[in-house]
């Protein structure tokens, strides 16, 4: 893997990997821009072509082309390895060994895909009832269907096997691409067909839509080598630009709904594709963005799918939204058919999630009645458990203590007893995994700047604990930021500024620890034999 790596670094330089996403302009023996993730107002993402490296001072983040593709376009190493190779011009198979049939079936499924994608294009044009349906029923027009490569599957049941048999695939290498049926026979047929298309361009799947009438409506790809449901995102490859642009992605449920939304200027939207939103899905958007905005359904299904999400969302720090005013639409690819600009303005008149799904709560119960507001709280008390923010739980506390008109305290009685019995009910399921958590981002900076100094300002006096490490990409890294940090200063005193930082850094590391103790001991009964000592653990750190 890492000659591999090593000749996909020698064909690529960094700077012509970046500069696909980034303006930069030279300063000095490095390479300026502004962070693709819009979080700097003057520039502060930096390249040193030189090393092979980017650090983004900002976002906090940097590496090699291959942390940076990861990053910037929310893949895998396998993903971001696959699309560096492949504009290197370097033969993955030949540094896989054991990996060489398994790359050959990937391979031959994504040639066999492309191909079936341009058949069902060309049958499209040639079918004059089928066009009528996909450019005047769905309103689609003709950039649109080719930007989404939109096509169409002919009724014979064998249509799309005998022309690529003729093309040299076998049945084996057909079915392996989700192409057949159970019966060696084309999977799909008489269906306008939409391709699944994964962030690096290449076609893994099809999302099919019946024409008349039958059922299922929509028949997509069931999982193979290539595509994966629960991991796939429908028009990311489309959208990701847009997303990284504007800072926001809007997450709709139907195919349709996406392709109609970027046909009318809102490009940021995606859609789990006729699967429930995984915890793998929003990870992989939260890498674009923390603004993630839910365009689903108002019935018991959508109350669901949005409850999923906030409880899957409270870890990444992603900023839930609710987009529910329709215009009377039942969905945004008819709103978007009534009025694109009604669309865009539904956008931006969002509602934080958890306010939205408290109104959904509230529709069926009357809170002047005793069990109704059990029932209510008990749903509400629930959902706030999710919400990790401190003072935002406090505020909905608060909203809900007056909207049901009782003393915010009883209100959070309940809450810790109810919380304190659902932890004893899941802890005689399963055993708690302790969490690893994250280094704060302000720490880390300190920590960078602690080590760029011990290795490249000659620091002996101060004591810095922190291992040198041994990877040559992060030596890199460390070594432009501290060209970066020092490169306007006439006569650094590199010593007195290690002490300072020194001083700081272990500031916040008490706070730190302080703020994790707390929250442990927040977890304790006043009678747990571990109370006390971790009150006193607190105590004696904050008089030191």
């Amino acid at each position: 893997m890492e000659d591999l790596k090593e000749e996909i670094k020698s064909r690529l330089s960094v700077e012509d990997v970046v500069g696909q996403y980034v303006e930069l302009k030279r300063a000095g023996r490095s390479l300026k821009g502004h962070s693709p993730w819009g979080v700097d107002k003057t520039p502060s993402f930096m390249v040193s072509p030189e090393k092979g490296i980017w650090h983004d001072f900002s976002a906090n983040k940097g590496g090699d082309i291959f942390s940076f593709v990861m990053a910037v376009e929310g893949i895998s190493f396998r993903e971001a390895l696959e699309k560096l190779a492949g504009q290197a011009g370097v033969d993955i198979s030949r540094y896989r060994g054991g990996d060489k049939d398994v790359t050959k079936k990937k391979l031959r499924a994504k040639e066999a895909l492309a191909l079936a994608t341009k058949y069902y294009q060309a049958c499209l044009v040639r079918n004059r009832d089928v066009c009528e349906y996909v450019f005047y029923k769905r309103n689609l027009n003709r950039s649109t269907v080719a930007e989404f490569k939109v096509g169409y599957s002919p009724a014979s049941g064998k249509a799309l096997l005998e022309v690529l048999k003729k093309r040299g695939f076998t049945k084996a290498e057909l079915e392996s691409a989700g192409l057949l049926n159970q019966y060696g026979g084309d999977m799909f047929r008489d269906r306008m067909m939409v391709p699944f298309i994964d962030t690096t361009g290449n076609v893994i799947g099809f999302t099919a839509r019946i024409l008349g009438k039958g059922e299922p409506k929509y028949l997509n790809t069931s999982d193979t080598i290539l595509f994966n449901k629960s991991r796939f995102i429908f028009g990311l490859h489309n959208a990701k630009e847009a997303i990284r642009r504007n800072g926001f992605v809007v997450i709709v449920e139907g195919n349709m709904d996406v392709i109609s939304s970027h046909q009318a200027g809102v490009k940021e939207a995606v859609a789990t594709s006729g699967t429930a939103m995984t915890e793998q899905h929003l990870k992989s958007l939260a890498n674009l963005t923390t603004d993630i905005r839910l365009a689903y359904d108002g019935d018991a299904a959508g109350v669901r799918a949005t409850e999923r999400a906030i409880m899957m969302a409270g870890d990444l720090g992603i900023d839930l939204t609710v987009i529910s005013n329709y215009h009377g639409a039942k969905d945004p690819d008819e709103l978007i058919q009534k009025d694109p600009k009604l669309w865009q303005q539904a956008i931006e008149e969002r509602i934080p999630a958890v306010d939205w799904l408290l109104n959904k709560y509230e529709e069926n119960l009357n809170l002047r009645l005793a069990p109704d507001v059990r029932k209510y709280t008990d749903v509400a008390l629930k959902l706030l458990s999710y919400v990790k923010d401190e003072v935002e739980r406090a505020k909905y506390e608060e909203k809900i203590a007056k909207k049901i008109d009782l003393p915010v305290e009883i209100l959070r009685e309940k809450g810790a007893r109810l919380e304190s019995a659902f932890e004893k009910a899941a802890a005689k399921k399963y055993k708690k995994k302790p969490k690893t958590e994250a280094t704060p981002d302000h720490i880390q900076k300190l920590e960078n700047s602690l080590l760029a100094l011990k290795i490249f300002g000659g620091i002996t006096k101060t004591d810095i604990p922190f291992e040198i490490p041994e990877d040559e990409t992060r030596l890199s890294e460390l070594e432009l930021i501290f060209n970066s940090e020092h490169e306007n200063l006439d006569s650094p005193n590199y010593e007195k500024e290690a002490a300072e930082l020194s001083a700081r850094y272990n500031k916040e590391i008490k706070k730190q620890k302080i703020a994790d103790l707390t929250k442990q001991l927040e977890e304790l009964n006043e009678d747990d034999d571990s109370y006390e000592k971790l009150l006193r653990e607190i105590t004696d750190l904050q008089k030191s």
